[in-house]
């Protein structure tokens, strides 16, 4: 066999292991960028679309049809657990890893409730992720060492509505933006935070998101 046809028979080895098809979710360019690279030098691993929000993750995942799809928690548009949300209910059978900053459980244990079969943190190693990657594409589960014994600790008392309405809040929006944006009435909006308040035990709305922020409920 030539040189030639060597290196392409190589090549083309190269190609038929990667069987894993991954969609990557990040805000920050650099660390997407890292991500992708690491990833794709380990062989069997394709990262085939790159997003920097959650809405045009989501689009990307429904588009390729990815085997994993791997995501941050806070993204413009949509955090990485509402797109887990939206593929759970879609049943799109693609399987989440989250990769985040966040070593909390309330997190933890909201990624687990959107159907997420990974939850790592960043600081892993390169060949950690390309395993839990491969782990999850086996139909394991993966959750950082740290986390695994506190995933059922404490309950988060909010529902979907009130966390929305508290996160926007927590962002200085005002009530009627709140509505706006939500498409409530002024006055749902504030039951909402109200109700928020009295489950956190705050003084105020912008008590309400520290405490829930802190605890990885919102």
């Amino acid at each position: 066999m030539t040189p030639i046809a060597k290196e392409s028979a190589k090549e083309t080895a190269k190609d038929s292991r990667k069987t894993i098809r991954v969609v990557l979710a990040e805000d920050q360019g650099m660390v997407l960028g890292a991500l992708a690279a690491l990833l794709e030098i380990q062989g069997d691993i394709s990262v085939i679309a790159q997003a920097r929000n959650g809405r045009d993750a989501l689009e990307d995942v429904l588009a390729h049809k990815p085997d994993v799809f791997i995501t941050d928690i806070e993204m413009p548009h949509m955090s990485g657990l509402d797109v887990a949300s939206e593929l759970k209910r879609r049943k799109t059978g693609t399987r989440v890893v989250i990769v985040t900053t966040f070593a909390r459980s309330g997190y933890l244990r909201r990624a687990l409730e959107a159907g997420a079969s990974g939850y790592l943190l960043k600081d892993m190693r390169a060949e950690e992720l390309a395993d839990a990657v491969r782990r999850v594409h086996q139909g394991l589960r993966v959750i950082h060492p740290e986390l695994a014994t506190e995933a059922w600790g404490e309950i988060d008392p909010l529902t979907d509505r009130e966390r929305q309405v508290l996160r926007l809040a927590g962002e200085g929006k005002p009530s009627g933006d709140i509505a706006t944006e939500l498409g409530l009435s002024d006055g749902t909006v504030r039951n909402y935070l109200s109700e928020a308040i009295r489950k956190l035990g705050a003084s105020n709305r912008v008590e309400a998101a520290r405490i829930a922020r802190t605890k990885g409920w919102l």
